[in-house]
């Protein structure tokens, strides 16, 4: 078989920006009026921002996560939950600047200049969405090694194993294909739902039969991102962007869930991460 021309290769990647925005009014003249948008002009260069409040708190929440997870690695002291601690947290906040690059601060170059019709994603997107599902599933892993015994923590690793390659199969072919309904943040939220819900049981288990100022704190985490999550879908299903944004006020859902995703980020460095150790074995 022949090697795929240059042309033929972009095809294949530029199949997931076939998918059409959600809004077919939507074009590079009315991207500006649906949203929030600043362009910035330093010396010779010109930014377009999207939402440049929104960028503000995404990427903030990134750098505050990413540097989280390099502070659980500096401190692991050969314990390997503060280690996969380290690593979910960097995963998370890598993601977290991916998404808001796409999302948010650079939108309208990624999926709308120069286009006949807006795109609906991007591969930022995508790679975003694959490093928060590995992100949750590292989690799973480094709350094991801090609660469970070898053959739980083994167990722990390969479902966490299954689950990343089963997700990033999916969501690779999804991006090809391209499928818009396997590409969805919400698909990816129903994906690590189960994780987050064992990881909140297992906590209320250890409470009952051990409680210890560890799986207080564990549950708390739990419980915080689960009310972000509640909070989040609550601001999204009663349109109140749109009220607000019809006032000449921009807060958006994706504003409410990274704002307290910036509290639950504090909670971790504040309350959990003095406290993550691994199990005695």
């Amino acid at each position: 078989m022949s090697p795929q021309k240059p042309n033929e290769l972009h095809s294949i990647w530029g199949r997931l920006q076939s998918i059409p925005h959600d809004d077919p009014s939507l074009t590079e003249q009315t991207w500006r009026q649906v949203q929030p948008c600043k362009r910035y002009e330093l010396g010779r260069y010109k930014l377009f921002i999207t939402q440049p409040s929104s960028t503000f708190w995404v990427y903030l929440l990134g750098v505050l996560t990413t540097l989280l997870g390099l502070f659980f690695l500096v401190t692991f002291d050969n314990h390997t939950s503060r280690l996969l601690w380290g690593v979910s947290l960097i995963l998370w906040g890598v993601g977290a600047l991916l998404a808001g690059t796409s999302y948010q601060a650079f939108g309208y170059q990624l999926k709308c200049q120069d286009r006949p019709m807006v795109a609906w994603t991007s591969w930022w997107e995508v790679i975003y969405m694959i490093f928060q599902q590995l992100s949750v599933n590292v989690m799973l892993v480094a709350v094991a090694y801090s609660l469970l015994n070898e053959h739980g923590q083994r167990w722990a690793t390969l479902v966490a194993i299954a689950v990343s390659v089963a997700y990033c199969i999916m969501i690779t072919y999804a991006a090809f294909k391209p499928k818009k309904a396997l590409l969805t943040f919400e698909l990816m939220v129903h994906w690590c739902t189960p994780m987050i819900l064992f990881m909140a049981a297992l906590n209320l288990w250890h409470i009952v039969t051990q409680p210890t100022s560890l799986n207080y704190a564990l549950l708390g985490t739990w419980l915080g991102l689960i009310a972000t999550m509640l909070c989040y879908q609550y601001y999204f299903k009663a349109g109140i962007s749109q009220k607000l944004w019809s006032k000449g006020v921009w807060f958006s859902e994706n504003d409410v869930l990274h704002v307290l995703l910036i509290v639950w980020v504090a909670y971790i460095a504040w309350v959990l991460s003095p406290l993550i150790i691994d199990a005695p074995l």
